[in-house]
C-alpha cells in the first residue's frame, strides 16, 4: 500500500523553527518528485517548495525563499522541510505529495500521483 505521512507539524511562535517530515511506505521516495504544499484557513492550497529525485533541482515559492530549506535523506527514505523564522501566515496544514515526474511548473497539483494527510502548522504568540 503506498502512503505519504508527514510529521512534525506543531505550534511554534513567531521567529521560531520547525522541521516537518514526510515518509513513504509501499514505494521508493527517493525514486520521486516530492513537493510540499500547504492551505490556510479560507485559502486554496499552494505549493511551499519542491525537490526532484535527484536533490539536484529544488524550488520555493517566493514567499518562503531563504527561510525554507527542502532536503532528501535516501536511507531514510524521508524527506524534510526545513522552516526557520517562521511568520504567523506561514500556518496553514501542510501537505507533502510524490510526482514521478519533475517540472518547473512544480507547483502544479496535477502532477502529483500521492498525497499525504497532512500536519497542522500554526505560528502564533
Amino acid at each position: 500500500q503506498v502512503q505519504l505521512v508527514e510529521s512534525g507539524g506543531g505550534l511554534v511562535q513567531p521567529g521560531g523553527s520547525l522541521r516537518l517530515s514526510c515518509a513513504a511506505s509501499g514505494f521508493t521516495l527517493g525514486a520521486k518528485t516530492i513537493g510540499w504544499f500547504r492551505q490556510a484557513p479560507g485559502k486554496e492550497r499552494e505549493g511551499v517548495s519542491c525537490i526532484n529525485s535527484s536533490g539536484r533541482n529544488t524550488g520555493y515559492h517566493n514567499s518562503v525563499k531563504g527561510r525554507f530549506t527542502i532536503s532528501r535523506d535516501y536511507a531514510k527514505n524521508t524527506v524534510y522541510l526545513q522552516m526557520d523564522s517562521l511568520k504567523p501566515e506561514d500556518t496553514a496544514v501542510y501537505y507533502c505529495a510524490a510526482a514521478d515526474v519533475w517540472s518547473w511548473n512544480w507547483n502544479n497539483e496535477r502532477l502529483y500521483a500521492y498525497w499525504g494527510q497532512g500536519t497542522q502548522v500554526t505560528v502564533s504568540s
